[in-house]
Formats: structure tokens, sequence, C-alpha cells
């Protein structure tokens, strides 16, 4: 990061700082410069104005207000998750999954005598000196999840909910040992346990448990250094969380297009977009937003063979294009290509070999000079200004060629030999591809490049060029954006459209009006 710091334009109060056990988490889905700046309550002078969406975009929020209101008969406050205002509508998709989340709650904890839900949020605050040594600062340090304590105060058990098991690291465990242990003070704890629970399944895991002391000293050794990190990064890491973040608008690492997608209209709640999100909003509304809250899908559509098999190759091509020095891929293809974490039915890893042996013929590092930038999976994120829209992308692979011009390469595998007429009818990603490329909004608004699709088929290789500055491509382009972004950008209620596609939709089991799929009849002996 270059320039000041704390950027210019931001208003605050530093000497308190706010931290979430939240800001520790999955790094995708975070950025450490908008977590630093929230945690020291910095924003903005002029502030982004909120246009909050007809549906409540908060997942597991219903979740938690139900669980509150299944453990406590009083009308008094709740740590977990107290509301002073109306709450506002949900989806139906989120009524499925949250009357499923509360029955997984009740079976995997169920009732015990000597545990009551705590009075009030555990929050562990501590007064001294400022990051930066300027001063002293108070701070506070919080989890989002069930606090619940024994009778006698002496144990308390800190229950996280996640939509399904993940990894936690140490700091993570640290700073949420600390929470449990030192949050609300109370001189009578002894144990503390920290849990995190799946929703989508039931199965519960311990994040950490022992004797307070031994949280304490948990802290001190993993959870202090990564608060002091935290408050310390100049990190920004442009993505997702662009949607949310205060200081989008001041970015200087946050791209700006507008006008990107060809929408003008800043009226609608502010949200993220991808390829990803057009195609599953025109097969059915409901798949498309569902997807976007991140719901857990149904491996066995998600996740079938043909698709498993596209991207084990899509992670094998990815590795071998990462090498350096570059080195075009060779037809080399050992019997056992597949990379670790994929598994293949035999017939599917013999047709992924033949698919890979096809790519050499058209391998980009072929064509790329010793100094050319390559660059393998990129996430691109870019505001578009004009919808007020933040855009994600993930091209296979943006090269640099002889003539140091940008190239965008997308992959596909196919287990067909029939060809597509259309490229940008058949892979509506490209259009986006071309769109980015043509309008200069990549790398510095370098004014040429081309967009290629590699098709990958068990007979040979499709090598298809698109030229951004082509007129005629520019014009099919935008006619295929405005067709996967005007009805989503103008949707409210996401409403399910049963149908055919429900037979293949991996949301589906969170959908109460899907439609029922025909069953084999057995014949009658």
């Amino acid at each position: 990061m270059t320039g000041s710091w704390p950027p210019e334009g931001l208003v605050g109060d530093s000497s308190a700082v706010r931290i979430s056990l939240g800001m520790f988490g999955p790094e995708q889905y975070r950025c450490p410069v908008s977590d630093v700046l929230k945690a020291r309550g910095l924003r903005p002078r002029e502030r982004p104005t909120w246009k909050p969406p007809a549906l409540d975009p908060f997942l597991n929020g219903p979740f938690m207000a139900a669980a509150d209101a299944l453990e406590r008969s009083t009308d008094e406050p709740t740590p977990s998750a107290p509301r002073s205002r109306k709450p506002r509508p949900v989806h139906d998709g989120v009524r499925q999954w949250t009357s499923h989340a509360l029955r997984m709650y009740r079976e995997a904890f169920p009732d015990v005598p000597i545990l009551r839900p705590a009075r009030e949020p555990w929050v562990y605050q501590h007064h001294g000196s400022a990051p930066d040594g300027s001063g002293t600062v108070d701070y506070r340090i919080s989890a989002w999840g069930r606090y619940f304590e024994s009778t006698d105060g002496r144990f308390r058990e800190l229950r996280l909910p996640v939509n399904r098991l993940r990894t936690r690291t140490a700091a993570e465990r640290a700073v949420a040992a600390l929470v449990t242990a030192e949050g609300a003070p109370d001189p009578r704890v002894e144990q503390v346990r920290v849990v995190q629970f799946a929703l989508s399944d039931g199965r519960t895991e311990s994040v950490f448990e022992g004797t307070r002391l031994e949280a304490l000293t948990a802290y001190r050794t993993h959870g202090a250094p990564a608060v002091r990190a935290l408050l310390d990064s100049r990190e920004y890491r442009p993505g997702s969380a662009c949607a949310s973040c205060a200081v989008a608008p001041i970015c200087p690492k946050l791209r700006r297009a507008g006008g990107l997608l060809g929408v003008s209209d800043r009226r609608r709640p502010r949200r993220t977009w991808s390829s990803t999100t057009g195609r599953a909003h025109r097969s059915c509304p409901a798949r498309g937003y569902l997807r976007g809250l991140r719901l857990p899908v149904d491996d066995s559509r998600e996740r079938g063979a043909a698709a498993e098999r596209g991207r084990a190759i899509h992670a094998f091509l990815a590795q071998r294009h990462r090498s350096r020095p570059h080195t075009p891929c060779q037809a080399d293809i050992a019997d056992d290509w597949v990379p670790e974490g994929y598994r293949l039915p035999d017939e599917e890893r013999r047709l992924g070999g033949v698919l890979l042996r096809h790519h050499t013929e058209v391998c980009p590092l072929r064509i790329v000079g010793p100094e050319s930038e390559v660059e393998v999976e990129p996430k691109l994120t870019f505001d578009d200004t004009a919808a007020d829209l933040v855009v994600l992308m993930e091209p296979d692979l943006l090269y640099q060629d002889t003539n140091g011009a940008w190239v965008w390469r997308e992959t596909k595998t196919s287990g067909s030999n029939r060809t597509h007429r259309d490229p940008l009818a058949s892979y509506p990603q490209l259009a986006l591809a071309v769109r980015i490329i043509g309008t200069s909004a990549l790398h510095g608004g370098q004014a040429n490049g081309r967009v290629e699709l590699e098709v990958l088929r068990p007979g040979g290789v499709d090598l298809r060029t698109l030229d951004p500055f082509d007129p005629g491509t520019r014009a099919a382009a935008e006619a295929t954006l405005r067709e996967q972004v005007t009805g989503w950008h103008s949707e409210d209620l996401y409403a399910a459209v049963p149908g055919p596609d429900c037979a293949g939709c991996e949301v589906a089991r969170w959908c109460s009006v899907r439609q029922p799929q025909p069953t084999t009849a057995k014949a009658t002996p």
C-alpha cells in the first residue's frame, strides 16, 4: 500500500477497537484493510447510501432467532441475536433451511439440565496501548454464537454455528477460547469449551476444550499475534466483501468500470454479480439467490462424475501453468494424473488424460515470452459504478503474448465431439470477458488484447478467438450481458420457477415448491 495511513477521507473514533471472531475466518471472503478499518471505527466522511434488499440477506439470523425462542421462555434480551427492528421477510428457501437447521441443532444438543443460556453476550474487554503507540485504546473482542453456562458458573460452552464443518485456524481457536473464558468476566469460571456445529447435518466438532488458564495461554500464543497482525495489516483484497464495505468508494485497489454490465441504475441494493449468478438466475431465480447465500448444495448433483472430471482437469492445468520458468504443457500425461483431492471413475480418468493431451496442442505457454506475465485463475473484481454492482470474475488464464497484448483464455471440457456454433450463447461468461478486455478495464487500460475459448473434446481441441474490438463481437457480447443481467438486476423476491431444471438443481432440497421427480414403477411379476 502506498500513501498515508489511514487513507484520507475517513472519519471516526480510533480510541475504540472492535474485533469479531469472524475477522479471522476464511480469507476468500474477507479483506484485511476493510476489517481493520471497521475494527477501528473508521468510515468515509460521506457514507454511501444504504439500500436495503427486500429480503433479509442474513442466512442464519432466522435460525438464531428461532433457537432463542426455543431456549428462552422469558422476554428478556437474548445474547445471540438482539433485535431492535422489525425483522424483514425471508426467502422460502431460507425458511426451509431454518427449519432443517433448528432440527439439526436440537439433535446435536439435547437438553442438559445443568446448562442454561448465558444472561448476556460474552465480550472480552481490555484497555491497553494503541497499535501505533499513540495512546490507549479500549479493545472489545466478540464471537457470534450461542452462549451457555452451568448453573454454578464454573463451566462455559460457546457453540459456533456453521453451514458445514470446516478446519479452524489456531488463531480462531484461541480467540474463541479467550471470549469464552474472559468475556463478561466471572471469577467462578474454571472450564471452557468451544464447539462448532454444522447446521446442514448436525455434526459437531470441538474447537477448544480446557481450563481457563489454558484458554489464556492459547490466546497469548496464537490469538494475540493474530490480533496484532490484523490491526497492522495494510493488504487490500478486493472481492465479494466489497459489496458491503463502507470504504469501497475510496478504495485504491478496487477497479472502477462504470457501465461494464450495460446497466445504468443505482437505485437497486448493492450486490455482487458474476456469470455464475446470471446463469443460475436464468435457470430459476430462487436457485441463483440461494446459491448466493452459500446454502449447502447437493454434492451428488454439484459434483457429478463429468463435472468432477472438469474440475480435476482445471486443477491439473493450473498447477502446470504456475510453473516457473514458463514451460508449455507436454503430452506425457501419467495414467494417475488426477490431482490430490479429486476422485474419478476409471473411465473419466482415462478420458481426462485424452483431453489433457489435446491441450498440449494449444497450450498458451507456447507463445509467451520469457518476461511475459502469466496469471493463473486470478480473482478479478470491478466496481460497476453505473449499476452499483461488484462484478466478480475468475479467468482460467490471463497471459501476455509475444506482442505484450493481454489474452483471456477460458478452457472447457466435453465428453462429446459435438461443437457449438455460437460460443457466446454456449458460454455466456465469454461476454463479460469480451467487455472487460474491450473496455480496457484490465491492467492499466491497455487498448488491445483478445479472448480465447479452448474446448477439449475426445476427438481433438477447438480453439476459438474473439476480438473484443470487433463491432459485431462487441454488440453480441453486450446483448448477451443484457440478457443475463437485466432481469436479475430488477429482481426483489427471487421466486422459484418449478420445472424440468428441478431435477438437476443442487439447492432443490431447500425449495418447498420444487417439481417432484418421477419414480420408476416396478414391473409386476
